[in-house]
């Protein structure tokens, strides 16, 4: 169900939001992911009554969690984000900030933030955590680097990604691309295994993803061209239409319990 108060609060209108206006774009094509992410954190969760999952988007993550969770709270500060939301009856969505939540204290079993804590004002949002969290709960931070194809794709993806993007990528990125280890993460940690997402995609699913990079849009916005249009030209020769390639992202995250 959604839960979007008649009166959107000025917190809410005047944090980061960078992506509403490709909302639809990132539902079909951010990759999804891996289940055995999702089943380390649930061997370290005590009780699946509630779960929050903060920055949610289009609720990617909140599905997964709904199987397993009697309640899932899901929150986001962009309204298109949610409206392309997969609804079920165990999941609130709402419009709210991180640092900002309606629930109760000691409340929630497990607080996850999948490739969205970097936008939040993080002490804040730990902060918030810590007075939603019910002793020993779990909190799961994580998100995904660049992505992988093959030496000759990876150069042209790593030019446009470095050099044409490169100062239109939000001071916020620095922290995926050093996996959040420079983010001061004041719970007990978890050892994390290494995790991996793999898909097939053909080439209009790697253009589809691209376009969802918040860069992609800051470029549009100041240039009103779209950096894609040379980036397909000089990425055709090594990608024919009907070819599906395999892509890999690692994933990093953080994992701890909240004492109390």
């Amino acid at each position: 169900m959604f839960n979007f108060e008649d009166q959107i609060t000025e917190s809410v209108k005047t944090s980061k939001d960078k992506f509403s206006i490709q909302a639809k774009q990132y539902q079909k094509f951010r990759p999804h992911y891996p289940a055995l992410l999702y089943s380390f954190l649930y061997s370290k969760v005590q009780n699946f009554d509630t779960a929050w999952d903060c920055g949610t988007g289009n609720g990617q993550v909140a599905i997964e969690l709904s199987e397993r969770f009697k309640t899932v709270y899901a929150t986001d500060i962009s309204e298109n984000q949610l409206k392309e939301a997969i609804l079920k009856d165990n999941i609130t969505y709402s419009l709210s900030r991180a640092e900002e939540s309606a629930f109760a204290e000691n409340s929630i079993d497990l607080i996850t933030a999948a490739q969205s804590v970097h936008w939040f004002d993080i002490d804040s949002f730990f902060k918030e955590v810590r007075r939603v969290a019910k002793p020993n709960a779990v909190i799961a931070i994580w998100g995904y680097n660049l992505l992988r194809i093959s030496p000759e794709v990876d150069r042209i993806i790593d030019r446009l990604y470095n050099e044409t993007l490169n100062e239109y990528w939000d001071a916020e990125r620095k922290l995926v691309e050093d996996e959040y280890e420079s983010i001061a993460f004041p719970f007990k940690e978890l050892e994390v295994p290494k995790f991996e997402i793999v898909v097939n995609w053909d080439f209009e699913q790697l253009l589809g993803y691209l376009n969802s990079w918040s860069s992609v849009q800051n470029y549009i916005e100041a240039n009103d061209v779209n950096p894609l249009d040379e980036f397909e030209i000089q990425l055709r020769p090594f990608w024919a239409n009907d070819v599906v390639k395999k892509i890999r992202f690692r994933v990093f995250a953080r994992i701890g319990i909240v004492e109390k």
